[in-house]
């Protein structure tokens, strides 16, 4: 391990057993432990060796799940980093630990090792270590869904990054798209879009000022920012019907984490192939230069076929994709939020083909035929009569569709004369210019 640690010369009895103790780490921790200890006591005086032992003791307690005996350690090497190594070293220890802990599923755990890290830090005047630590329990308040506190520690990241005007500090990009992005996800998970589009808004001004990593060879990190700003973006217009704009966002997203190799690309698809579909789209999304590669990864495969059956109107193999693979469609907790709008898109157009050489049609012959209860019949039809998409009225006493093919062939015939009309005029307008 390399450290930028003392001037002195490196006490030649310390190192050895460092080393000794670190070689028994994977065949026999509890012993390896027991000769960490031995170096914290041959120390005496805080130094570097003392700080490395503990930091090996923390990773090997956790390793074993004796928690408490790790927090001890975790606490005691905390008490190292005012003097007894540089203020580099311990912030990249601390980091390093902080990402080994965090693998934990123990929410609890983890939220005492944050607030620790805080407490310890309140002194320190290490900022980035303070961003990263208040960012990870932020992570940590969203997933166990604690809002407030969530909040509060969103207001003092915010105010971190701020001028002295109070406005953002654009020189602080990276680190208030890290904010924004934390604030974004809230938003989405409490689903509200009032506040999500105002801060989208807001996102995009400090997006724009970070240049684009394949033109000023920026970190890798900020691209996945830019795209996880386009991806929640499309959501958000999705969400609000607007899904032109939700497939322009989503492309974006999926070609910069596709161009970043992140294997958010997939998902980021799936996301795109669900707004083509919803835009009732005749350009299959698998024939852009972008998406063709994956047409056929096994990932997005069922995504291929169901836009195919989509686009066929072909119901029955639609709702047979769904069902065959319910897993990889359907845990995605935003695409079956709509789904169920896909279906209906997909059932008024079997409907309505359905129906066109009629004037009567039982209710229960369409419910048969679309393979849904009577009432979903029901339910569709009141919605199709409501936008004009059909010209009828239910007998629901006979279950009956009573369809006004008068009506439909009136409003064509309206369309026609107006069109007859407009050429009228402009034939008359070319021959008074001849004239």
């Amino acid at each position: 391990e390399y450290s930028e640690d003392s001037n002195s010369e490196p006490n030649v009895d310390l190192e050895n057993q460092y080393y000794n103790s670190k070689a028994l780490k994977e065949d026999d921790p509890k012993a390896a432990l027991s000769s960490f200890q031995k170096v914290l006591e041959l120390e005496g005086e805080k130094g570097e060796w003392g700080f490395k032992a503990l930091k090996q003791m923390i990773k090997i307690n956790f390793k074993l799940t004796n928690f408490p005996e790790m927090m001890n350690r975790y606490k005691q090497l905390l008490t190292y980093i005012r003097s007894a190594v540089t203020r580099n070293y311990s912030e990249k220890s601390i980091n390093s630990i902080l990402d080994y802990i965090s693998t934990s599923k123990q929410m609890d755990l983890l939220q005492e090792f944050y607030e620790t890290t805080l407490e310890a830090l309140k002194d320190a005047k290490n900022d980035r270590l303070w961003f990263k630590t208040n960012t990870k329990l932020g992570k940590l308040y969203l997933e166990r869904e604690e809002y407030g506190k969530l909040q509060k520690i969103l207001r003092q990241l915010h105010q971190s990054c701020q001028t002295d005007d109070g406005e953002d500090d654009l020189k602080k990009g990276t680190q208030l798209l890290e904010i924004y992005a934390l604030e974004i996800q809230m938003y989405t998970a409490q689903k509200n879009n009032k506040k999500l589009k105002a801060l989208y808004e807001q996102s995009l001004h400090i997006k724009s000022a970070i240049p684009h990593p394949l033109i000023m060879g920026v970190i890798r990190g900020n691209v996945l920012f830019i795209c996880f700003f386009s991806e929640c973006g499309g959501k958000m217009h999705l969400r609000e019907g607007e899904f032109e704009k939700a497939h322009t966002d989503f492309f974006e997203a999926f070609k910069n984490y596709d161009e970043s190799g992140s294997p958010r690309r997939t998902t980021c698809l799936k996301y795109l192939v669900l707004a083509n579909m919803l835009m009732k789209s005749g350009i299959n999304p698998f024939d852009s230069q972008e998406a063709k590669p994956y047409k056929n990864d096994p990932e997005i495969l069922a995504m291929t076929n169901l836009v195919s059956a989509y686009q066929n109107n072909d119901i029955t193999e639609f709702e047979k994709i769904l069902k065959t693979n319910h897993s990889n469609i359907m845990d995605d907790p935003f695409i079956r939020e709509h789904i169920e709008e896909l279906l209906r898109n997909i059932r008024t157009q079997v409907l309505i083909k359905l129906i066109k050489p009629y004037t009567r049609i039982h209710i229960p012959f369409i419910s048969k035929e679309l393979n849904i209860d009577v009432a979903d019949v029901e339910s569709l039809l009141v919605q199709c009569i409501l936008d004009n998409t059909i010209h009828g009225r239910i007998d629901q006493v006979n279950q009956l569709l009573e369809l006004d093919h008068q009506k439909r062939g009136g409003a064509r015939y309206t369309a026609l004369d107006k069109w007859t009309n407009q050429l009228n005029s402009l034939n008359q307008a070319v021959v008074s210019k001849l004239a």
